[in-house]
């Protein structure tokens, strides 16, 4: 029995959503179906409740949006008070009665004076209809308009905090999305004041009505006399437009102090008690106010004594609270300033820190970042970390931009930790033109280098864009050169970015979906700074560490085994094979590649040395000179898939090799027979050789 009732209970919870549209389809149905008077007396004692409630939570909301749904609750309440007056009207009309609450209104409230009733009826009409629902729809209407202008600024304010890493892009999201529903909110509260004027307009309407339909009905129908009818209609009458018109004050009212309400993390009875009561000075002077009119003849005096007292006395006690505060505040500031003292050697230490990665621009670059002259570089920078994530799968820091007076006025510079890694300069009000066939642009500009890859480029004014697509050049925006250079940046100094702290969040993150490849890795085989020693070796040859699941389970297999990091590296490389070679294979799906000739193979290998920093080949200079002048050459004679040149060479020597061209070569691909999957071609193109 018991578990049938939990289960019914928990229907009832699961179908909620049911509850509304079932009761805006009563309240339709009111107005067809005559309902008895003992139902409708519930029925205005449930709207009485409804607006009372309603007006509370106005009270005690501390922002907008935690009552979003009062517009729409308005309509509703609206809808239900026109049907309550069509089912009293049907009552009044038919049956001279309409339950005891209109009665008891009709009767005791009015006092008997029916012309009383109807002053006290038009007096709260008028209210509503003039002062308090006029106010609140302008009120609305200028906070719309309002919170519409200032929505750029405010975008522009959440992107800066994102990029400054102040919120994350959750917190970013929940913003933008609370911006949102304001802005929607003071919207529909603009509309929605309409309904109150409307209902006021039809209160007014349905009271004369009922009056002359009811003295009408009464004397042909009932058989009544003219005064009966008059006393018996004006009554109920009365009674029914007092029933709906306070409520209809009530939550009218509520609209005016929740389109009012300012900014406060506060309710509104407390940010009023605060705001009357913060200043003593104010009601002590009240209070001498007061008691100068008492002494005056003629006025109340008992009445205007007990007033000031009471004013001087709240002035007393407020002012003594006010003191005591003082004393407390002066007491925290006193402590306060002494932790900071005693902490001083911390505080320096902060001095000194440096930003991860951080982005300075010249006075003349700044339009660019302003969201409100059209610049769009922090989205462009959200969406590099973005991307940074998705190829490389590095965490990238917030990346911090801000002016420097001390540059050129259209000069940037990329800075990871405090120092300079890259530097360029741009036209903001022109357009970089280059030949994707790396040949001479053919169009009139200011000559310059594309920061990004050293490709020779031209600014052009924006008005030869045209122009420049129909020659087949490459055409971008100064935004974009910037963006383009800050992400090649990152990817050729990921190494040095990623830190134990960025390797422990990759591995909280990969621990939340497969916590067994961790936990057997770290700490028992290797520790968090040999794992980041692998990711900046991989990294270092521009390696994506995206696929984590797959190094940690090739460290934790070879990590029993060796402890060297280069060694482990190379396994590592092993296990992402087909990930390293996917952007080198062609559609055909072959390799093109330059091999070494056994002499310069068997040369390499004999001459490896172990460092602590790893394999070096210890080679002649001359001998040296010999092998990347040869390189050169081959590479210069072979035509590569993407442009992207491949060397293959032994595994046991390619660690090697490749430290011993990576200044001179930075950008060539060195591979290993291992790394190649079975399924590609490998098409041998040239031989660098010594002889």
């Amino acid at each position: 029995m018991e578990d049938s009732k939990i289960k019914g209970k928990f229907r009832l919870k699961a179908n909620k959503d049911v509850l509304m549209p079932l009761v805006v389809i009563m309240v339709v149905f009111m107005i067809i179906i005559p309902l008895p008077a003992a139902v409708l007396d519930v029925l205005i004692a449930s709207n009485i409740t409804l607006s009372i409630v309603i007006i509370l939570l106005t009270m005690f909301t501390t922002e907008i949006l935690e009552f979003s749904i009062f517009p729409t609750l308005l309509l509703i309440t609206t809808l239900f008070r026109l049907a309550l007056n069509i089912s009293s009207t049907r009552l009044i009309l038919r049956d001279g009665y309409a339950g005891e609450v209109i009665n008891a209104f009709g009767s005791f409230v009015v006092g008997g004076n029916y012309m009383v009733g109807i002053i006290i009826f038009l007096i709260i009409v008028i209210i509503q209809f003039i002062v308090i629902t006029n106010g609140a729809g302008r009120v609305a209407e200028v906070s719309a308009r309002f919170t519409l202008d200032a929505m750029p600024g405010k975008q522009m304010s959440i992107d800066a905090d994102l990029n400054s890493g102040l919120i994350d892009e959750r917190g970013a999201k929940n913003r933008r999305e609370k911006l949102q529903r304001e802005a929607d909110f003071y919207g529909a509260m603009d509309g929605a004041s309409k309904f109150v004027k409307g209902d006021a307009i039809a209160s007014l309407i349905i009271v004369v009505i009922n009056i002359i339909a009811g003295i009408i009905m009464g004397i042909v129908v009932l058989g009544m006399g003219a005064s009966d009818a008059a006393q018996t209609y004006t009554k109920l009458t009365i009674g029914d437009g007092l029933v709906s018109q306070i409520p209809a004050l009530l939550i009218s009212t509520a609209s005016g102090i929740l389109v009012t309400r300012s900014g406060d993390n506060e309710n509104f009875g407390t940010i009023a008690i605060k705001q009357l009561t913060g200043f003593p000075k104010v009601i002590a002077i009240a209070a001498a106010v007061l008691l100068f009119l008492a002494i005056i003849p003629g006025l109340p005096h008992i009445a205007f004594i007990i007033l000031s007292a009471l004013c001087m006395t709240a002035a007393y006690l407020l002012y003594k609270d006010e003191m005591q505060h003082n004393i407390q505040q002066s007491q925290v500031k006193q402590q306060e300033m002494t932790e900071i003292e005693n902490k001083e050697p911390e505080n320096v230490m902060n001095l000194i820190s440096v930003e991860p990665m951080e982005i300075e621009i010249g006075y003349g670059l700044i339009p660019l970042a302003d969201e409100s002259s059209g610049g769009d570089l922090l989205q462009r920078i959200t969406s590099v970390r973005r991307q940074c994530a998705i190829e490389m799968g590095i965490v990238v820091q917030p990346i911090r931009i801000r002016d420097n007076l001390q540059l050129k006025t259209n000069e940037y510079v990329i800075k990871i930790r405090g120092t300079v890694v890259a530097k360029g300069e741009l036209m903001p009000n022109m357009l970089l033109c280059m030949d994707p066939t790396n040949g001479e642009n053919s169009i009139s500009g200011i000559s310059t280098v594309e920061p990004s890859f050293g490709l020779p480029a031209t600014w052009i004014n924006k008005d030869q864009r045209e122009e420049a697509e129909i020659k087949g050049l490459t055409v971008v925006d100064p935004t974009t050169v910037m963006v383009t250079h800050l992400t090649e940046t990152i990817k050729n100094h990921s190494y040095e970015m990623i830190g134990r702290q960025e390797v422990k969040m990759i591995l909280d993150s990969v621990k939340e979906k497969y916590p067994t490849v961790v936990e057997e890795l770290i700490p028992d085989l290797l520790t968090i700074g040999e794992v980041q020693k692998v990711l900046q070796n991989l990294l270092r040859e521009r390696v994506s560490i995206k696929d984590m699941v797959t190094i940690l389970e090739s460290l934790a297999d070879n990590s029993r085994n060796t402890k060297d990091i280069e060694l482990l590296t190379e396994y590592v490389r092993f296990a992402l094979g087909r990930s390293i070679c996917n952007s080198l294979i062609d559609e055909n799906n072959s390799i093109t590649v330059v091999t070494l000739s056994l002499d310069l193979e068997e040369l390499v290998a004999n001459n490896i040395q172990k460092s602590m920093q790893g394999s070096f080949p210890a080679i002649d200079p001359d001998t040296t000179s010999k092998i990347l002048n040869s390189l050169k050459s081959t590479l210069d004679s072979v035509y590569f898939n993407d442009n992207q040149p491949v060397i293959l060479v032994s595994p046991k020597i390619r660690a090697a090799f490749r430290k011993l061209i990576e200044m001179v070569f930075p950008s060539v691909n060195v591979l290993s027979l291992n790394e190649i999957p079975n399924d590609v071609e490998i098409k041998t193109e040239g031989v660098v050789s010594i002889k």
